[in-house]
Order: structure tokens, then sequence, then C-alpha cells
């Protein structure tokens, strides 16, 4: 009997969809990539998909799933059981959700949305979005100055969900300089195997 097709709706500069991306990559997972554009996203059919009409959403057989987060545990649980990705044991599946949570809330309103104000005038707070970045990057700073990764000894779904965003801090105008121990561990996810980096947005000429 054939294996299902999974399909995943996206867009190459979407950090969410990088998320899920990477983590069908890293699992060695064959897959099918749509390009979810906004007018595609205006349309009826993708309404079908997700009425929230946001990407990333994606087909696996019968289950159609949005939400990049819920799409990385559903992957982790389903295609590489008792993995490193989605730790069992009850602590360091709790980090795994603080981190992810952290990817849903400090990473989405800092990074993203400084990166997304900059580069497509997204409507929103610049300032704010700035500050929250930079508290962020301080605090992820100095939790990574004792570790490699973010909830574990190794790589979990909590990187991949935190990563893409952090590491185009950048072209929302956040300078990543000072934080040594971030960079680093930017430098550790993109040397696991099987990585894909998203396609460059233009970098402001100012910060």
């Amino acid at each position: 009997m054939p294996t299902p097709e999974i399909v995943l709706h996206g867009t190459e500069l979407s950090g969410h969809a990088h998320r899920v991306e990477l983590l069908l990559r890293m699992l060695g997972l064959p897959f099918r990539y749509v390009v979810a554009s906004a007018a595609v996203r205006s349309t009826p059919e993708f309404h079908e998909l997700n009425p929230l009409r946001q990407i990333p959403v994606l087909q696996d057989g019968e289950l159609t799933l949005a939400d990049s987060n819920a799409i990385l545990v559903y992957l982790a649980k389903r295609y590489a059981p008792g993995s490193r990705w989605l730790p069992e044991k009850p602590v360091a599946a709790a980090q795994v959700q603080r981190w992810l949570s952290i990817a849903a809330g400090q990473v989405m309103y800092g990074p993203a949305m400084a990166r997304m104000i900059v580069q497509w005038n997204f409507p929103g707070d610049l300032a704010r979005a700035k500050q929250i970045a930079a508290g962020l990057l301080r605090f992820m700073n100095e939790h990574l100055k004792t570790r490699n990764f973010l909830a574990a000894e190794h790589a979990t779904i909590a990187d991949l969900a935190c990563y893409s965003y952090v590491a185009h801090a950048p072209e929302g105008g956040i300078a990543l300089d000072e934080y040594e121990s971030v960079l680093a561990w930017l430098r550790r996810i993109e040397a696991l195997p099987h990585f894909k980096p998203i396609p460059p947005s233009p970098i402001p000429a100012t910060t």
C-alpha cells in the first residue's frame, strides 16, 4: 500500500513554514512543497485547509493540520516516536513545551514582528517589537551560556521552533553581534544534517 504523500503549504520566507520544513528534512521524510502566497491564502480552496488563512498547513494523507508548533509535535510523535526531537520524560517534555510557548510568544512578537514590519510594512509597533526581542535575546544568551541547545543536551523541536526568526532578526533591524552564545547556538543548528536556510531578505541599512 503506497505511503500517503506529505504536502507542506507555505512560503520560503516564512519562519513558521521553515521550522516545519527543517523537521521534515531532518526526519528524512519526502514531501511536496506548495507555495501558499497571500493571493493563494485568500482563495476558498485555502480557506478549506485553514479557515484562519495562515501558513503553514500540513497534509498527511487524510489529515490536514495547521499551526507550525502543532505540526512539529505531530511529526515528531507520528514519525519519530520516542526520539530525541520530542523527549518523553516529564521534565524534558516540559522544557520543550516551554520553548514552544516562547516561540509563539516572545519570538513571534519580537524578532518575527520586527522583520515583518521592516521587510513588508506590516502594521505594528517596531520599537515595541525591538524591546521584546532585546529581552528575549538577553534571556536566550544567558540560558545558552551553559548548554548547547534550548531544552535538552541535544537538538529538539524547541530549537527548530525558535531558530528561524532569531537567525533572521537582523532583517528586522535587530543586531545579534553582542549575543555570542546565541550566535554559537545558531551555528550548531545550521550544522545539523539536512539543514536548509531561509533565503535572505534585504537587511536594513540602519538598526
